[in-house]
């Protein structure tokens, strides 16, 4: 299946939680999560809502992870894979490897509003790391690695924008922020209580150990 290219709010409002995948969007009343709070289609609204159990939670939680980082199946198990052969709790090595990647970084540096958007930056070549153009978005970042807006590329009307959303917003204890030169710092690895994402990467563990 290709990357999913329709309305995002759409995903949101079939998971029925926020995934905060509209940047500013998402933090306003504008929000079709907070406006619509059912699942989206024709008979959306009037459709009896299942509990979902068992196999479908541990499903959906694996959909939530891959909407909010925009990975396909493949590169998605390819990291569940790499995690499960390190030594340590296979479910935060999982979301380790997913904000490592140098799109979620650039997310958390402020350089975006939203993922979909830091993937956009990444791609276009607008980001540096240790001094080097890199536009894989993912690229994973390690302890030590600097990583910044290109100097050719600071004037960008959308860098400005989401350095002031991201003012606004929480920042992480394993990266070191410098806003006003647009640049960063991984100073560690991320632990669990930094991905404060609505996802139990535990039951994503026990649908692959199957």
């Amino acid at each position: 299946m290709a990357r999913f290219t329709g309305p995002v709010c759409r995903l949101c409002r079939r998971d029925g939680t926020k995934l905060f995948l509209k940047g500013a969007k998402c933090f306003s009343e504008k929000c079709p999560v907070e406006k619509r709070n059912f699942p989206p289609g024709q008979h959306g609204q009037s459709r009896k809502v299942k509990k979902v159990v068992g196999y479908g939670l541990q499903l959906r939680e694996k959909q939530k992870a891959k909407r909010i980082y925009f990975t396909l199946e493949t590169q998605f198990r390819a990291y569940y894979q790499k995690a499960s052969n390190r030594t340590g709790v296979t479910g935060e090595l999982l979301l380790q490897q997913l904000e490592t990647r140098l799109d979620n970084v650039a997310y958390r540096l402020g350089f975006a509003m939203s993922r979909r958007q830091a993937r956009q930056v990444v791609r276009h070549g607008h980001v540096s790391v240790n001094g080097r153009k890199v536009n894989i978005p993912s690229f994973q970042c390690k302890v030590g690695d600097e990583i910044a807006i290109r100097e050719g590329s600071k004037a960008l009307v959308i860098l400005e924008e989401s350095k002031n959303f991201a003012s606004g917003q929480r920042t992480v204890a394993w990266l070191d922020i410098n806003r006003d030169n647009l640049s960063g710092k991984v100073i560690a690895l991320p632990k669990r209580e930094d991905v404060n994402l609505p996802v139990n990467e535990q039951l994503i563990v026990e649908l692959y150990s199957k």
